[in-house]
């Protein structure tokens, strides 16, 4: 008898977070040696131990924040392992997430569904391989065709060599994908922010690895039929819209007369930015107008995008669409004096909730304790350190400019929040599933005063 899938999985794996987090840990520490090499930098000496340590940990997360300018510090050499740590990075959260998510499957049942829709219980070890297959085909089947748009756009409006074209193209389709935010331009991306080819390939790039791979997988299989999604891609895709419409209209609306940013820029043009401004705070990380420059509200509605995230086993970070998804539906259902949380027309089990909830407040937690420890270790205004712990948190990528000046111990600080932002949601989803247990006994019930 064939073994199914979360069997094998599970047999590998007993403690599957230990897995995460020592492979992440690994990279990050490889990608660190590799960026100390002197062929790694453009001067030919070995970079500080501090800049090639949060460089990797920002590329092997996926997050693009940066203690020196990539494109005058580092070598092509050192570009180039910077890429290959965003590669591997987004393959393996991919990856990690979609297996762990099937193996669960055999246990978990309705949460299986809606974080994965990949299979049932009964995938075999040619599923497996199929999943993984599937995963490197739709990521680099992506890459290459945004690598194609952008080579295309770089050599025929800017003048650049074929060559050139295409390492741009293909250096900025894999953090675009990624959902990195690493650019080879000081000012990001602001260069072109009058040019919808590149910010709107780049922002298509951005949602799509944003999305997750359980929801690509269905829709790419099921587009036609929105009736018979799953709970999962209906969330994500309602949610993500929504998100989008709500930031570009916040952004027109707060950034529109700000003589600095969005102020002097045509009606479309403001429209462009104001949309590409939404989608990067999903954990895209680029930006098209200097974020420094925006107003205080700007950076509020900021902090509430990136924190939210994209989709689950994606590349976006954040506690994920999903998270905030249900507790809006647990909000709403308790408002309406429901006894039970139903999602179209499945009832969602309460453990779910209390995971969607754990997640949250973990989340709300670690960043409300890291940005008080940034404030304490810095002089910055609360609003700019707050942006900037959520922006390591959600492994977004986006700055205020401050983070070159803080002090070593607040780089090492932002460095283990990015780890912590990657790693900590998939593992401590993934631990909360492994503990479910059934009980067999319940105590007595006693009402508590609540608000």
């Amino acid at each position: 008898m064939r073994r199914s899938v979360s069997t094998v999985i599970l047999d590998q794996f007993h403690h599957p977070t230990q897995v995460i987090v020592g492979g992440f840990a690994t990279a990050v520490l490889v990608g660190t040696g590799l960026l100390s090499l002197p062929l790694a930098t453009e001067s030919g000496e070995s970079a500080r131990f501090l800049d090639a340590l949060f460089t990797a940990t920002s590329a092997v997360c996926l997050t693009g924040l940066v203690l020196v300018d990539s494109e005058t510090h580092w070598s092509i050499a050192g570009e180039l392992i910077i890429m290959v740590l965003v590669q591997a990075g987004g393959l393996g959260i991919m990856t990690m997430a979609t297996l762990f998510a099937v193996a669960l499957s055999g246990r978990m049942g309705l949460r299986a569904r809606m974080l994965v829709q990949v299979e049932t219980k009964t995938l075999q070890m040619t599923d497996l391989r199929r999943v993984v297959r599937n995963v490197l085909i739709l990521s680099l089947g992506t890459e290459l065709l945004l690598t194609l748009l952008l080579g295309a756009r770089f050599m025929i409006a800017y003048g650049e060599s074929f060559g050139r074209s295409l390492y741009l193209g293909a250096f900025h389709s894999i953090s675009a994908f990624n959902n990195a935010g690493f650019a080879l331009w000081p000012d990001s991306v602001v260069r072109f922010n009058t040019d919808p080819w590149i910010c709107l390939t780049l922002a298509a790039g951005v949602i799509i690895g944003g999305l997750g791979f359980p929801v690509l997988f269905e829709l790419r299989h099921g587009w036609r039929r929105p009736s018979r999604w799953s709970v999962l891609t209906r969330i994500t895709l309602t949610l993500t819209v929504v998100l989008l419409v709500i930031g570009t209209v916040l952004l027109l609306a707060t950034e529109g007369r700000n003589p600095r940013t969005l102020g002097p820029m045509s009606g479309a043009d403001q429209l462009l930015n104001a949309f590409f401004g939404a989608v990067m705070p999903r954990s895209g990380g680029f930006n098209s107008i200097d974020i420094a420059a925006m107003y205080p509200s700007s950076w509020l509605a900021y902090d509430a995008l990136m924190f939210i995230g994209g989709g689950s086993a994606g590349t976006a970070g954040g506690i994920k669409v999903t998270t905030f998804g249900l507790l809006a539906y647990v909000i709403w259902a308790e408002l309406r004096g429901e006894p039970s949380v139903n999602v179209g027309r499945r009832r969602v089990p309460v453990q779910l909730q209390r995971q969607a909830l754990t997640i949250a407040l973990v989340g709300v937690g670690t960043v409300a304790a890291s940005t008080y420890l940034l404030l304490v270790l810095n002089p910055h205004r609360l609003d700019q350190v707050l942006f900037e712990a959520i922006s390591a948190f959600a492994t977004v990528g986006v700055s205020t400019g401050i983070t070159p000046q803080l002090d070593a111990a607040s780089h090492a600080l932002l460095a283990i929040l990015m780890f912590v932002g990657r790693v900590g949601p998939l593992t401590l989803g993934t631990a909360l599933a492994l503990r479910a247990k059934t009980r067999h006994y319940e105590l007595p019930e006693e009402r508590l005063l609540v608000g």
